[in-house]
């Protein structure tokens, strides 16, 4: 059976002009509280609407859209309840719209989850992060390919203690067989030279951070 590409909106600062990444008739669309807005603004339509409201507000809970109500106390953000939704429904691919902005503990919190998709057990799930002028992947024991785009800037932070084995073609940069750690995170600012650039990580995890500026 085919995997799902579900789209999830969130709440938080996002550049519409710049996101690229749009749902097609099929994939499953998801709104995490004030995400909504988001999605209303860019003129999406979620299938799914969840949270507890509390930044969205009940008055603003349009009708004739599945609604999943949580408590304001529990363990899982919005989005970790909405990444959750997604993969119960059989995403295989999630892009997460928003959640680069504001405060910085939520953040992190959805940069893990880049982490935690890539990690399932029950089987990879392929996950993108952007607000239109950042767009975060991550990978471990794996290579990406960075294609020419609006993004200006490309940077690798390591999400272990030391990721090796780094080699960075096509870019301004190059690297042959490197390494970073967690606390000397040196691979940033790097950028495409050519039509992309090729990146490969023999042992580790990290995030690929494209940005515009």
């Amino acid at each position: 059976m085919e995997r799902k590409k579900a789209f999830i909106y969130t709440g938080g600062t996002v550049f519409d002009e710049y996101v690229m990444e749009k749902p097609q008739r099929d994939d499953l669309i998801i709104a995490a509280d004030a995400g909504y807005l988001t999605a209303k603004r860019m003129g999406i339509t979620p299938n799914i609407l969840l949270g507890d409201f509390d930044t969205l507000g009940e008055e603003n809970i349009p009708d004739g859209i599945e609604c999943l109500r949580v408590p304001a106390e529990k363990n899982d953000t919005d989005t970790q309840l909405a990444v959750s939704v997604a993969t119960e429904r059989g995403a295989g691919e999630i892009v997460i719209i928003g959640g680069l902005s504001g405060r910085i503990d939520h953040t992190l919190s959805t940069l893990a989850i880049l982490e935690d998709l890539w990690e399932r057990k029950e089987g990879r799930i392929f996950a993108t992060l952007t607000d239109g002028k950042n767009r975060v992947r991550f990978i471990r024991n794996s290579g990406a390919i960075l294609p020419r785009s609006q993004y200006r800037y490309f940077s690798l932070i390591a999400a272990d203690e030391t990721v090796k084995g780094i080699t960075l073609e096509g870019c301004k940069y190059p690297l042959k067989n490197g390494r970073i750690s967690r606390r000397c995170q040196w691979a940033v600012s790097n950028e495409i030279t050519g039509n992309c650039a090729l990146i490969e990580i023999k042992r580790g995890g990290a995030w690929i951070i494209e940005s515009m500026d």
